[in-house]
């Protein structure tokens, strides 16, 4: 039962010579910016809808509502429809961008496609900067949409090529840490910027953008392509010396013959989108689903994005709102590198399941603390310091257990499961799957608080009960496995066996690739 879910260890399968060499960590370090542009924008937004001036200019009906509600129902404070839309306009920009993303990494590399995030966020940051009217704060958004569709395409599945299968996850954490400390900075800034006399700080964090659109703009042309990539475009020869300097050794003609066999397999495959729903990619598929799925359904958005207006809610006045923002800030920086440290070593599944358990706890505590204070009515009425101080505690942890769990495995798992000549498509739908239950959970909690009350918190803490379940029945252990052999977790599985046969994948053959008889058989 329970070891039928796990996944072979360490010694199954090939293990490709290669060292964890500085040029591929540099190269790794740069490429991860990339998460700065998403992370930066998570806690800018959250935080500039707290700026009275920014409310006054764009949405003066929220500021006059606000106002005028001291004594009303805190869980309705900030139900404004027009104010979802300013934030979650973003991720419809996303969803649509990824589509067109999954083309460009495959077709063009996936260099070009973290370019192209950088060049379109850096447009969107500088219209933000400039708004006069909320028309244009929404072309602002659905422009920094579009870089952000680019680069969570193409990021992951870099770090993933680039990194020897042995150091794979820590590298890849490296996306989910730019993420953490791009909320965090701007959680920082947003705490000054709301301190500049004159009201116009908002400009400042939201033109602020521009400069982790410059780091992963100037990132993507300085760094090297992916032989993978570089393969899939028929840049054989060059891809062989590149193999040689990321792994640091001479010996790299077996996984260099099974990339090649990869991409010749890929290549058969003129429609990736329909060969997605072939039988034997089923496993694939419902991973590239369920796992964004699942991430959003924590209820880390919720907290993320409107810490400040949480905090705010609790009891903190507008600058101690933003200074806990700050706070859960570094926790979530800090349990992220706990994660660098454990995943290749406790592997993906632990992770998983303790973290699953630790927010569980804390969304159930925090939903009786706020549930206790505020009750149905909303009316806190005279809420003791050592109370909100409580809540913040606990949100820290949760914020602690979804940071060396959901938030960094979400993006890694898919990125490292998919083979070749479904990657780009199958990334896509990950991301895509992310972005639209990000949309509808930023378009909805302010609704669902205002209705549902801390009852929202046991709603999130339902869905952290399935993803527990399902990761601990029907998620193979992933760590030290070569992605060209990924197929052996599945093979292996109690349950998704039964998907995949040998006629898929002989057992003699390389598995993402064939050695011998058919190779579109391989995949």
């Amino acid at each position: 039962m329970p070891a039928a879910g796990f996944g072979p260890g360490p010694g199954n399968g090939k293990q490709y010579p290669g060292n964890l060499t500085l040029y591929v960590t540099v190269t790794c370090m740069v490429a991860a910016m990339g998460g700065l542009i998403f992370g930066y924008d998570i806690g800018i937004s959250g935080g500039v809808t707290t700026m009275d001036p920014f409310l006054k200019k764009f949405f003066p009906s929220v500021y006059e509502k606000q106002k005028a509600d001291t004594s009303t129902n805190q869980y309705c404070k900030f139900d404004s429809q027009r104010l979802t839309m300013f934030t979650s306009s973003l991720y419809l920009a996303a969803l649509a961008s990824s589509l067109v993303a999954s083309w460009v990494t495959r077709k063009l590399g996936r260099k070009l496609s973290m370019l192209f995030g950088g060049l379109l966020f850096c447009a969107g940051a500088l219209i933000n900067g400039f708004a006069q009217k909320v028309w244009m704060l929404i072309v602002g958004r659905i422009l920094l949409g579009f870089g952000i569709g680019f680069a969570n395409q193409s990021v992951p599945l870099y770090l993933s090529e680039m990194a020897p299968y042995k150091y794979r996850g820590a590298l890849n954490i490296g996306f989910q840490l730019s993420i953490t400390i791009g909320i965090l900075v701007a959680s920082v800034l947003n705490y000054f910027f709301a301190k500049i006399k004159g009201g116009w700080g908002w400009r400042l964090s939201l033109g602020g953008a521009v400069v982790p659109a410059l780091i992963i703009t100037i990132g993507s042309l300085v760094l090297p392509e992916t032989p993978n990539s570089m393969i899939e475009r028929d840049q054989r020869e060059e891809a062989r010396i590149k193999l040689k300097r990321i792994r640091g050794v001479e010996d790299i003609e077996e996984e260099f013959n099974d990339l090649v066999a990869a991409s010749d397999a890929s290549k058969k495959v003129e429609h990736p989108w329909r060969n997605l729903l072939q039988r034997k990619y089923r496993p694939h598929l419902t991973m590239a689903i369920l796992i964004p799925f699942f991430q959003q359904l924590t209820g880390i958005n919720v907290i993320m994005f409107y810490a400040p207006v949480l905090f705010k809610t609790i009891g903190f006045g507008s600058d101690a709102a933003l200074m806990s923002a700050v706070i859960t800030g570094v926790v979530n920086v800090s349990a992220t590198l706990v994660s660098i440290y454990g995943v290749d070593k406790w592997g993906r599944r632990f992770l998983f399941l303790q973290g699953g358990a630790q927010m569980l706890i804390c969304q159930i505590v925090v939903a009786a603390c706020i549930g206790a204070k505020f009750g149905i009515d909303g009316e806190p009425g005279n809420l003791p310091k050592w109370y909100a101080i409580v809540v913040v505690l606990f949100i820290c942890i949760y914020v602690a257990g979804f940071a060396w769990s959901w938030g960094p495995l979400g993006w890694l798992v898919p990125s490292e499961i998919f083979p070749l000549e479904i990657r780009s498509a199958a990334q896509s739908i990950n991301v895509s799957v992310n972005m639209i239950f990000t949309f509808i959970i930023a378009q909805v909690f302010l609704m669902m608080l205002c209705h549902l009350k801390f009852g929202l918190f046991i709603f999130f803490a339902f869905f952290v009960v399935v993803m527990t379940i399902f990761v601990y029945f029907f998620l193979p252990e992933t760590k030290n496995i070569p992605i060209e052999e990924m197929v052996i977790v599945w093979k292996q599985h109690w349950f998704w066996s039964r998907f995949i046969t040998d006629v898929d994948y002989p057992a003699n053959g390389a598995v993402e690739m064939g050695k011998g008889g058919d190779s579109t058989k391989y995949v």
